[in-house]
């Protein structure tokens, strides 16, 4: 469980928006669901978030416990970020807000999301909800057997 420590509110849409409600965290999550895991790759990402930011969000998302990180083995100075489940968990919420997205917004999606959205079409999204986070638990387990040797 995340423990509190200030919120505005006891409302529990507030205070999830507390923490995941800035700019930044959810396309951090997204990104480890899209298998991004080190600094670099996120700083890549389409959005390019500064380096400042980016540092504070994963400082953050850690200290929620959304997050986790390994040290990579070959080089000691990077790490490697994984979703904890309770980050995991998030993935319906992501789901939802693209899916609201493709539904309500007019503009030109980006290529991964476009070939996203062709392969779900015809699915349920409890079907794309539930293999999106198998998939995901699947490369976070080989990506930290990958990380022990």
């Amino acid at each position: 469980m995340i423990k509190i420590q200030k919120n505005r509110s006891s409302c529990p849409v507030s205070s999830a928006l507390d923490i995941i409600g800035d700019q930044w965290s959810l396309i951090i999550i997204r990104d480890l669901f899209l298998e991004r895991t080190t600094f670099s790759e996120f700083r890549n990402s389409p959005e390019k978030i500064a380096s400042n930011i980016l540092t504070d969000r994963l400082n953050k998302l850690l200290d929620l416990d959304l997050i986790s990180y390994v040290l990579n083995p070959k080089n000691k100075k990077i790490k490697v970020y994984y979703l904890n489940d309770s980050g995991i968990d998030l993935y319906p919420l992501i789901f939802d807000l693209s899916m609201w997205s493709k539904k309500h917004l007019d503009m030109k999606f980006h290529p991964l999301s476009e070939e996203w959205y062709k392969i779900t079409k015809n699915k349920t999204s409890l079907k794309v909800i539930s293999e999106s986070t198998k998939k995901y638990r699947n490369f976070r387990e080989s990506t930290l057997n990958r990380m022990a040797l």
